[in-house]
């Protein structure tokens, strides 16, 4: 069972602060840099979650979104805070989907590719499914934090973080990790993994940034500054 429909795990994951819009998102002033002008084209979005991607999308221009996601409760919300004409969600896993040829202008996911085994193997599949010139743009967890030891900081007696510790960064494979308080399996990936898979694959990497607080939130989640928790990067079809 995809641990998201595991009813504890989804009431505890719907409290998060971003899971109620995109603005409550810590990275999402990074990651919306990445977006081209959208204005009429078709969309593919991986593993879509609630929709917040794809509703913002289709209200930026876009004139078609295909959404999928493999779990059924994400879908569900989705429908329900997100729903529009120009949307269509589909339940299924970003491994089964079809990827029909030179069909997307920009395929866009969000925190969805660390839960995947074999980046490669989607890689070549999204160059597939892209027109010429277009755009595969994603938000991936850094190899620094899914190669921490417990996915968490060490911390002094007061709780204060004092580092984020890094163990066997280069044996890439899964990682049990503790999330919202249940065991939620993801995959390490090194960034040479990340980055030469999608040059083999035939995409020009036109932005990589490395999420951090913004201004106004260097106060508020000043830890965020210890390490990088996510990887953006906007590749292009060549």
């Amino acid at each position: 069972m995809n641990i998201y429909d595991d009813k504890d795990f989804f009431k505890a994951y719907a409290m998060m602060g971003r899971s109620s819009g995109l603005d409550k998102a810590g990275e999402w002033y990074m990651f919306k840099t990445l977006i081209p002008d959208v204005k009429d084209m078709t969309i593919l979005d991986l593993g879509c979650g609630y929709g917040w991607h794809s509703k913002y999308l289709i209200n930026s221009g876009a004139s078609k979104v295909i959404a999928i996601d493999s779990s059924e409760r994400m879908l569900v919300k989705a429908r329900e805070i997100n729903s529009d004409p120009n949307i269509e969600y589909m339940h299924m896993a970003i491994e089964s989907y079809d990827y029909p040829i030179e069909t997307f202008d920009v395929v866009i996911s969000n925190l969805a590719l660390h839960y995947i085994e074999d980046l490669d193997q989607i890689y070549e599949k999204v160059n597939r499914t892209l027109k010429k010139g277009g755009y595969f743009i994603f938000n991936i967890e850094h190899p620094t934090f899914t190669s921490g030891i417990n996915e968490d900081f060490i911390y002094d007696e007061n709780g204060k973080a004092l580092y984020y510790p890094i163990d066997y960064y280069f044996k890439e494979g899964i990682r049990d990790t503790l999330f919202l308080d249940h065991h939620v399996l993801k995959y390490h990936h090194t960034l040479e993994t990340i980055i030469n898979g999608l040059i083999k694959s035939g995409f020009n990497i036109e932005s990589l940034l490395e999420a951090k607080p913004s201004i106004e939130n260097k106060d508020i989640m000043p830890d965020e500054f210890k390490r990088p928790m996510m990887l953006l990067i906007r590749g292009r079809k060549i």
